[in-house]
């Protein structure tokens, strides 16, 4: 796949047409620097993905603030609004998003986001 077919399918998930998991290859690694990293959907899906999603109320939406690509990446930068947790509080991070693309699948995430948020929200 070419650099705009990779634009393409990122833009399907980060507009939420697609699930993220949907276009995930089966050994693709999902890192979130100074946190963890997750090797293949099965453990994307149990530990990061299903916890996640178990915790909100309101997932909101997201907002694309720009999209770069070159080559088998695709960088995108966002911004999410109006998540909240069961427990009330709110999660709007911002997020720069680094997938790398092949033959239609993703095979590495590399999620830059405020961590500091992140365990505040989810520890």
């Amino acid at each position: 796949m070419g650099v705009e077919q990779n634009k393409e399918l990122v833009a399907r998930i980060s507009s939420g047409e697609v699930g993220l998991l949907d276009l995930w290859a089966e050994d693709g690694v999902w890192i979130i620097p100074g946190m963890v990293t997750y090797h293949g959907r099965a453990e994307i899906e149990a530990k990061l993905i299903g916890p996640v999603m178990d915790v909100m109320a309101s997932m909101g939406t997201v907002d694309v603030i720009n999209v770069v690509a070159e080559g088998d990446y695709v960088v995108v930068e966002t911004r999410a609004r109006d998540r909240i947790t069961k427990t009330g509080v709110p999660y709007n991070n911002t997020y720069c998003m680094v997938y790398k693309v092949l033959d239609g699948e993703i095979i590495q995430l590399t999620e830059y986001c405020d961590t500091a948020l992140a365990k505040s929200v989810f520890s």
